[in-house]
């Protein structure tokens, strides 16, 4: 089988769906190297996450002979080279197919993360929505088939979007491999060090933005015992300015440490070493971070409303997104708990097994074989 990949963010964005789209094309080439992998990008960025490649020949990286234009290709001028290029399937990771795409002989798949933009309006520019809008209504037209990546999304295009549920199918994400790894001893203490972490913490990850809600917990962190200790990674944009305004007037700065410049090859000692993930965030397409605390071995508290009871399992415990009375009780309840925690532990790294590369891989391989001979 011949396979194309609108990589794009695989090759360019260093978190997100750059860490979905590498995921992907990592676990098919290794689980399923019989068949040949090519990546379309209109341009290419050191990016050592993508270094396993080098060691993988039935991949290979395209780009446009110009230059100049490079968005006119990625959105229309990539269906001639596909076809150049004999290309059995195309799988567009990010929500998006090139123009022209059903009339080349070529099947498509499309993957949607959410529609957060639709949600949460208020959260992006009228442009933005626009440009967001128009191309998943084209590529959920166009696509022989649509992967939502949990349930909650595949429900929100059907409503939202008039998409055929039958149209649709649901493939889980998983995280990567580095957070399977239990850290040795030189590891955690190197991290310990460089980013001067507490003895014990809650930990939060992702970008500091509105819809993430971090401000919740920092309102949680104010009903807690004083010796509480929070670490948040996470890039800042404007919102931090709100959550830190509300960390300094109660006197909370010193049980948070914001940090905002973390290798990622470090987070995996950063999550083994939390006593507790807390993750509030209103909406997401999944949720990897709270998938990336349980395979660490870490209790997982999370926000209601959206998918994160799909990545987080029936042990994990949930709050109300709006109430930080509820957000401080969940806390409290494992914390105060070391047979919850070492139960919430268990059952989450058991839960975790659903979302194993090989299973997925194989839930992959079996949708494109659907599409192909359909």
């Amino acid at each position: 089988m011949r396979v194309g990949y609108e990589a794009k963010r695989a090759f360019l964005n260093s978190t997100g769906l750059g860490n979905y789209s590498r995921g992907l094309i990592r676990m098919m080439a290794l689980n399923y190297p019989q068949n040949e992998y090519f990546l379309y990008t209109p341009k290419i960025k050191p990016n050592k996450a993508f270094e396993f490649l080098s060691a993988i020949k039935q991949v290979e990286t395209k780009t446009p002979k110009s230059g100049y234009f490079t968005s006119l290709w990625r959105s229309r001028g990539v269906v001639f080279d596909l076809k150049r290029d004999h290309i059995e399937l195309y799988h567009g990771l990010s929500h998006e197919l090139p123009i022209g795409i059903s009339d080349s002989g070529i099947k498509s798949v499309v993957t949607i993360h959410d529609l957060i933009f639709m949600r949460y309006p208020q959260y992006f520019g009228l442009v933005s929505r626009k440009i967001y809008a128009a191309k998943i209504r084209y590529a959920c037209k166009h696509a022989d088939r649509i992967i939502a990546v949990s349930e909650k999304t595949k429900a929100d295009l059907v409503q939202l979007m008039n998409v055929h549920p039958e149209m649709i199918e649901v493939l889980y994400q998983g995280c990567d491999e580095s957070f399977y790894a239990r850290q040795d001893e030189a590891k955690l203490a190197e991290v310990r060090s460089t980013y001067k972490l507490p003895e014990r913490y809650i930990l939060n990850v992702g970008t500091i933005e509105p819809r993430k809600n971090l401000l919740l917990l920092a309102k949680a962190l104010l009903y807690l015992p004083r010796d509480t200790q929070l670490v948040v990674v996470g890039k800042k944009a404007k919102y931090f300015e709100l959550v830190n305004k509300y960390v300094v007037e109660h006197k909370l700065a010193a049980q948070v440490l914001f940090l905002d410049k973390v290798a990622f090859a470090d987070l995996p000692a950063i999550y083994q070493q939390a006593q507790l993930f807390v993750y509030p965030s209103r909406y997401e397409g999944f949720g990897i971070p709270v998938l990336e605390a349980l395979v660490s071995g870490v209790p997982v508290v999370a926000a209601k409303g959206s998918c994160l009871e799909e990545a987080g399992g029936p042990d994990s415990l949930y709050c109300d997104p709006d109430d930080e009375t509820d957000l401080t009780e969940k806390i409290r309840q494992v914390l105060d708990n070391a047979s919850l925690q070492q139960k919430m532990i268990e059952k989450g790294l058991a839960y975790s097994r659903r979302f194993d590369e090989q299973k997925l891989a194989a839930q992959l391989m079996n949708i494109y074989n659907n599409v192909l001979h359909a």
